[in-house]
């Protein structure tokens, strides 16, 4: 295994000192211990805190080795030199590896520079009793075997549950620039407040309430308070999933042709909204709500930083069970509801204890400073709500998001489903989350008001045409995005096709020359969450940011933290720092289309000659793709004569003598005509090439292995492991509707037979393609995982006498 932290701040040996007194570890009773293999003894017997007892303590440390020939009891009990050798092969069993099989102990620091532990470099063959110290404070923050810190293994065990009710003992408690678990979460405060959105989407002339339920240390009753992890989940309230699967739309069907039109974005405008109906009158109010909820749908990572001190608040805004309002799914007017649960959090909007709105209750534990968390749905409204730079939202922690809506179900003109989801649409989202439906007397008053609105949003999403339009302009947060304020940390998986890495990329564009902090983490997943790693120290990461962020702790999270770290993914269980991604000054190799090869441009001449496949299939074969697209995938990658021979192209370099990292967006630019007045293109970018690769999901390593905190919450140890060798990978892809040629949202003429110049950018991506394997270009129409698939008589010519892939490059 190899073990990447990033979050390990560095601590002047003063700082180091004062923060081992706070947490404990140096005491009165060892300050003035002048032995260091005595205060081995005596920190060792503090890291058990599961065992009162000094003679079970004594147990434990004699079932370490210290040498080859020595325990830790008898090493540390007649020797008074403490070998670098021998601390190491104490913290290396500490932190859960065992000798022989993950490092001998004759050599231990070869295997903590194999895995990629810190090593204290404050001494060379004996610690003194403070080199000692360092070296004890290093190891705190050092990750186990199992993916946590040492001192997040000893919480869990107990460490500092005394802490917890010590009145001595600040909180929060900062040790190493992060929040630690000093805080009671067997007595957690919840409770429901009810927020008055300024907006009535359901038009009943009343603003819109919005059901938020808050779960906050018990400490903040006695006036502590705190900074909140605001998590918008629209599934938050219940989902509709038959309603939904029932409006999920039939993507068999052929591509239609579309009268050419001359758009312009001035055209797409949204149109002004309707009057506000005036706030609640406040007559009374309060500072102690009158309901609370046993269970919520809880975020591991929320769970982490309840333990350490933060509140916590779910919301899943309007259209929901218990709150006012429609779906909208996306739109300006879910920015407006998401906004308003921070607006009271920072003291600035009203919220009442019931739904009677007649007692008003401020957040008056909360300390204003607020971060969003959340992944795909939940990470777009985090997104959305950064770009309307509300006060109050200091931060987003943002994974897997959408950043125009447009680019998740749509892509050149064409309809494009989030990848597994065929058929899906913004009204199929917008009626599986209309949790107002799960009450029955609740949706008798709204059903004919919800079914109009829905059917405005199948109306307005316009499938007939897959073009960009006002609707998905009121849906692009990207336009905003010079309203950004709060500090960004942004994830996302190289393989999420269910929201695109455009989404990410052109969120991390549009903010590189903005005054805030940026921070930007890819993965080799796909549309997943990556908290629970063994190999990066996620959870860290994210504490040593919110501790900054929130706290206001001046803990170099801004400078430390890279700019961006990306996955590898050749080398399991590694991962880079990196300065840029997709930089525009990236350097551009550029490959020629030459009948079935890529070659690279300048080194031979273009000849004048065209190809061409047909998109037609027979009726057998299109049915079994429909129902089996891994099928279809396979066999568009495989071999060039299979069944797909003829209905689609294929383009390979020469094998590759040095490593090509691609990092950017690919595009390819060529000639292209088709026999009707209708057409699409489709691209992947592929590595072809015998290997084992990485899975884009993670393997459990072990169920429940990570503890939030002590006797708190758990979660799952993961890890993307190497799969069954494959003869190649899908780097990336694109699509465009072949009159969609100037943009998404002008329709072009299409004459049937005659070529026209196509550019088409790709997703963006970061990926090493490695000497000995060839980069290929597959071009085809009818994607069976997104595009529609009317298997339509579509004959398409290429002439590739200027037909090339460029591709942009960095090196290692």
């Amino acid at each position: 295994m190899r073990n990447q932290q990033f979050a390990i701040r560095p601590t002047q040996p003063a700082e180091a000192l004062r923060e081992l007194e706070e947490i404990h570890f140096l005491t009165t009773d060892n300050q003035d211990l002048t032995s260091p293999t005595a205060l081995l003894l005596n920190f060792y017997d503090l890291s058990w805190p599961e065992y009162q007892d000094h003679a079970s303590v004594t147990a434990q440390l004699a079932n370490l080795m210290a040498t080859p020939d020595e325990d830790g009891w008898t090493y540390l009990t007649t020797h008074d030199t403490l070998p670098v050798t021998v601390f190491y092969n104490l913290a290396l069993q500490r932190l859960g590896f065992s000798p022989e099989l993950d490092f001998q102990l004759t050599d231990p620091l070869a295997a903590m520079a194999k895995i990629q532990l810190p090593v204290s470099g404050h001494a060379t063959d004996d610690f003194t009793v403070n080199e000692l110290k360092q070296a004890w404070y290093l190891l705190l923050t050092t990750h186990t075997k199992n993916g946590q810190s040492f001192l997040d293994h000893l919480t869990t065990h107990g460490y500092f549950a005394p802490f917890v009710t010590d009145p001595s003992v600040p909180k929060p408690l900062i040790f190493n620039g992060k929040a630690q678990a000093v805080f009671d979460t067997t007595h957690l405060i919840r409770e429901v407040v009810y927020v008055e959105s300024p907006q009535d989407t359901d038009h009943d002339g009343h603003r819109d309430l919005l059901k938020a339920e808050i779960i906050r240390p018990v400490e903040t009753a006695t006036g502590l308070k705190v900074p909140v992890l605001y998590t918008a989940s629209p599934y938050n309230q219940g989902t509709n999933d038959e309603a939904g699967e029932a409006l999920t739309h039939n993507v068999n069907v052929p591509l239609q042709p579309k009268q050419p039109q001359q758009v312009t974005l001035a055209d797409l405008a949204t149109p002004a909204t309707d009057a506000l109906p005036d706030p609640r009158p406040v007559t009374t109010s309060t500072h102690t709500a009158v309901e609370t909820f046993a269970r919520e749908q809880s975020y591991t990572l929320n769970d982490y930083f309840l333990a350490r001190g933060f509140a916590v608040v779910y919301a899943a805004g309007i259209g929901t069970r218990d709150s006012d309002g429609v779906r909208t799914t996306g739109d300006p007017e879910e920015t407006t509801s998401t906004i308003a649960i921070i607006e009271w959090l920072a003291g600035n909007r009203t919220a009442f204890t019931t739904r009677a709105a007649t007692e008003a209750i401020p957040a008056w534990w909360s300390n204003h400073q607020v971060a969003m968390t959340g992944r795909s749905y939940l990470g777009t409204l985090a997104t959305a709500a950064a770009t309307s730079g509300v006060t109050g939202l200091k931060t987003i922690i943002s994974e897997a998001a959408i950043s125009n809506w447009y680019d998740y179900y749509r892509d050149g003109g064409l309809v494009i489903a989030p990848g597994g989801f065929p058929g899906e649409d913004a009204d199929v989202l917008a009626e599986e989350t209309f949790s107002r439906e799960l009450l029955p007397g609740d949706y008798h008053r709204i059903q004919a008001k919800w079914q109009a609105d829905l059917a405005g949003i199948t109306h307005d999403q316009d499938r007939a045409t897959g073009n960009y339009n006002s609707f998905w302009d009121a849906r692009n947060y990207i336009k905003h995005a010079q309203n950004i304020k709060a500090d960004l940390l942004l994830v996302h998986g190289l393989n999420d096709w269910n929201v695109k890495p455009r989404n990410v990329n052109n969120l991390w564009n549009a903010v590189r020359d903005l005054p805030v902090t940026k921070k930007l983490i890819l993965h080799q997943g796909q549309h997943i969450y990556i908290n629970a790693f063994r190999s990066i120290d996620y959870t860290d990461i994210v504490n040593l940011w919110l501790t900054h962020e929130l706290l206001g702790v001046d803990n170099q999270a801004d400078t430390l933290l890279p700019n961006v770290i990306i996955q590898d993914n050749v080398e399991p269980e590694t991962w880079h720092a990196a300065a840029d991604w997709d930089n525009p000054a990236n350097n551009e190799r550029v490959f020629n289309l030459q009948h079935d090869e890529l070659v690279d441009a300048g080194t031979q001449d273009p000849q004048p000659y065209a190809t061409s496949f047909n998109d037609q299939l027979p009726v057998a074969q299109y049915h079994r793709y429909t129902k089996d697209i891994a099928a279809w995938q396979k066999e568009l990658l495989g071999d060039k004569h299979n069944d797909l021979f003829g209905h689609r192209l294929i383009f390979k370099s020469a094998v590759l003598t040095d490593d090509l990292i691609l990092d950017g967006k690919p595009t390819v630019t060529l000639q292209v005509a088709v026999n009707q007045p209708v057409g699409m293109l489709s691209f992947q970018v592929v590595d072809y090439g015998e290997a084992a690769r990485l899975g884009v999901s993670p393997t459990i390593l072990a169920r429940k292995a990570l503890d939030e905190g002590y006797r708190w919450r758990e979660d799952d140890l993961r890890e993307f492991q190497l799969a069954a060798p494959t003869p190649w990978k899908m780097i990336t892809k694109g699509h465009r509707n072949l009159q969609n040629r100037t943009n998404a949202y002008q329709i072009d003429e299409l004459k049937p037979n005659q070529f026209y110049d196509l550019t088409v950018t790709l997703q963006p991506t970061h990926y090493k393609l490695v000497a000995g394997h060839q980069l290929g270009l597959v071009i085809y129409a009818t994607d069976f995982g997104m595009t529609v698939r009317g298997n339509q008589d579509l004959q398409y010519s290429i002439q590739l006498a200027q037909a090339n892939l460029a591709i942009p490059t960095v090196t290692d």
